[in-house]
């Protein structure tokens, strides 16, 4: 195990993750517009609060994952700040625009502009008050606040778990960054790298745009669908054939799930998992999980084969390899 790797399970690990994409919408209908193009309750997030959602076409095929918060600017105005997945915040600016015809909203790109890391571990929060010299309260997921570093990094703070422990994303202005990740290494954060970031994500079982989710796939097939799509509010788009999988069919043809490998590394994304011979699923991502010892993946698993301990057999390139469907998330 790395020494960040084991921070993260143990103690206090700090990613850099600036390269996600942040967007900013200010004016009065922002949530309203929001709420219409997206899968969750934007309308009525309170200020503090934040969830996770997708947007969609009108066959609610997923063209953007999401996580949305609502925030007081320095002046006083509410607004709301979109992230989305790292190299896309110009497509997603773009998606918006589009829909934009009459609503007072105005979109603004802030990816350069601002710096974020994630802080994951049981220690995250002692870490942080360590920091700030002053305690913080807890926070459900998505929840978040504004707080002060020594006497100048102001920062926000989001509570969220991609990894599979207690994590914070911190938000400050880029030419802040450097000062903040000092400030959380002195209390005790442990430098982590993207290689580590992304065995963890696996092991968590949270699903990635590009790799684990594309344009093509229905939402309510994704991880984390649950969560991120209301049932209670207006229409929106793609609202219909998340209804008609719902009430019509009662599940989804296919599932977003975990299996371990039993035999070998870890599979190349693309490949086929088969049941008696026949195609039930297909791996998007995997990793050598150092927890279990073995390798772990990822991908999409047809109805009535996913049942956790169902044994399958991987068709790689270098002959089938056994594999056992464990869930989510696949490292417990």
């Amino acid at each position: 195990m790395t020494p960040d790797y084991q921070a993260a399970l143990a103690g206090a690990a700090l990613f850099d993750r600036s390269a996600a994409g942040k967007l900013l919408l200010t004016g009065p209908d922002a949530p309203m517009f929001l709420g219409n193009l997206s899968t969750n309750d934007i309308k009525n997030l309170p200020l503090g609060g934040g969830c996770e959602a997708y947007f969609c076409d009108p066959r609610a095929k997923v063209q953007f994952a999401a996580w949305i918060y609502h925030v007081r600017l320095g002046d006083g105005r509410h607004a709301m700040w979109v992230e989305t997945t790292p190299g896309r915040n110009a497509d997603l600016l773009k998606y918006l625009d589009r829909y934009l015809i009459s609503e007072q909203v105005e979109l603004a790109d802030m990816t350069a502009d601002f710096a974020q890391f994630h802080l994951a571990g049981p220690g995250a929060k002692a870490v942080l008050e360590k920091a700030l010299a002053d305690t913080i309260p807890e926070l459900p997921e998505f929840a978040h606040m504004e707080r002060t570093f020594g006497s100048h990094v102001t920062t926000g703070i989001r509570r969220r778990d991609p990894l599979g422990v207690p994590g914070y994303d911190l938000v400050c202005l880029a030419e802040k960054a450097d000062g903040l990740r000092g400030m959380l290494e002195a209390a005790g954060a442990v430098p982590g790298t993207a290689d580590t970031f992304e065995v963890l994500r696996v092991e968590a079982g949270t699903p990635v745009f590009g790799p684990d989710i594309d344009a093509t796939r229905f939402v309510m097939e994704v991880g984390n669908a649950a969560r991120a799509v209301s049932y209670a509010k207006g229409c929106f788009l793609g609202q219909e054939p998340i209804v008609m999988a719902r009430d019509r069919a009662g599940h989804v043809n296919r599932a977003f799930g975990g299996v371990k490998v039993l035999d070998g590394g870890p599979l190349p994304p693309g490949t086929k998992l088969l049941r008696d011979g026949q195609e039930v699923g297909v791996v998007t991502s995997s990793c050598h999980s150092p927890r279990l010892g073995g390798a772990v993946a990822l991908g999409y698993l047809k109805w009535k084969h996913q049942d956790a301990g169902l044994r399958l057999d991987a068709d790689t390139p270098d002959g089938r390899r056994a594999v056992v469907v464990v869930g989510l998330p696949p490292v417990r």
